[in-house]
């Protein structure tokens, strides 16, 4: 499926190294104002090539809307945006076009459709993620409208952990560190593995403040389940948790049941989700990324005739996809929560009677 969403959907549409990728946004209401330097900015800081942390592709990744948007305002019907392709080297995959590369999505998308798009990945590749923060961008523009923000940052990169959280700091550093203590120890980690043709793991923290008790629709439409399923949708990512995630199956009932004050919560062990529904704290989660499977040392596969043969790869990536993955996470936090908001609206009679009585 390339559709996301209920109320809100995003479809997205392109290839790593075809013409061009794209998205169509459907269902943000009218009169919402489009910043098209925001959405920009957003995509700048997910576009390859601005350290040598990230893959040397370097794209200019400039977005244009191409519908539902009049006047600097949506219109309310479905908005089309679309970013060029203008710096692929697809002679780079050459090598690889008759055999499956390891770690990557060759041997499935091969399985399933009989065929593949052998450049970059074609429509696997995370450069369709780019498309993702285009529409997430616009998600968080109304989610503002409503005093939602989202922020995010490194919190681990190879098994090194982040013992201070300081978004403040992830936004001006150049690997989106969350502990600047940490941050020179993570980086030389990137480094060394990218020295070593190798490559290394990260996971990026994602929260949401002024998010109102109430988001989310039981059963089978969840906060914390559509929170997982879009994170787990991003390349690369592997596991994400919610709240304290794995650590809370650590404690007991009586540690990780989080006291209700007059003033609110006490502690958030939940990450601020009960029974799949939105209880008015912090948002909490947390998104564990695989080391990047493109590695430039000699590995073993077969062809797509099932041979046995050696995969030595070329191209441009990123040593730790993490990186840039950080503002995918905010983007796809702010698609679900856009999207719950909407799906709220119609749960009351009062929210009813105030627009149409």
């Amino acid at each position: 499926m390339n559709t996301f969403g209920k109320r809100l959907t995003l479809t997205t549409f392109g290839e790593s190294h075809g013409k061009a990728i794209g998205c169509i946004l459907d269902g943000i209401p009218a009169g919402l104002k489009i910043d098209e330097d925001f959405i920009q900015s957003e995509l700048d800081r997910r576009k390859p090539g601005k350290s040598k942390l990230e893959t040397g592709r370097k794209e200019p990744d400039r977005v244009e809307i191409l519908s539902g948007v009049f006047e600097g305002v949506s219109t309310g019907t479905p908005i089309a945006m679309v970013i060029f392709n203008t710096n692929q080297k697809s002679k780079d995959y050459e090598n690889v076009k008759n055999l499956f590369r390891p770690g990557h999505a060759d041997f499935t998308y091969f399985h399933k459709y009989g065929l593949r798009d052998y450049r970059g990945g074609g429509r696997s590749s995370a450069r369709e993620t780019a498309a993702r923060v285009a529409g997430g961008a616009i998600a968080k523009l109304m989610l503002k409208e409503m005093g939602i923000a989202i922020q995010s940052g490194l919190c681990e990169v190879d098994g090194i952990k982040a013992e201070t959280i300081d978004f403040d700091h992830a936004k001006t550093s150049k690997l989106c560190a969350l502990d600047p203590n940490k941050e020179i120890e993570q980086e030389k980690a990137i480094l060394n593995a990218k020295e070593a043709h190798d490559s290394v793991g990260g996971v990026v923290l994602t929260t949401a403040t002024g998010v109102p008790a109430g988001f989310g629709e039981p059963l089978y439409y969840k906060l914390d389940a559509l929170l997982a399923d879009a994170m787990m949708g991003i390349n690369a990512a592997k596991a994400v948790e919610i709240g304290d995630g794995i650590a809370s199956t650590h404690l007991k009932g009586s540690q990780n049941n989080d006291p209700i004050t007059s003033e609110g919560f006490a502690s958030n062990h939940a990450g601020g989700i009960l029974g799949g529904i939105s209880n008015g704290d912090t948002i909490i989660v947390k998104t564990h990324f695989k080391p990047t499977p493109s590695i430039f040392q000699e590995q073993d596969t077969v062809t797509v005739d099932n041979e046995p043969v050696k995969c030595n790869l070329k191209g441009r990536h990123d040593p730790c996809v993490a990186i840039r993955g950080a503002v995918v996470t905010e983007a796809m936090m702010a698609l679900v929560l856009a999207d719950m908001a909407l799906l709220n609206m119609g749960r009351k009679m009062e929210h009813l009677s105030k627009i149409y009585g």
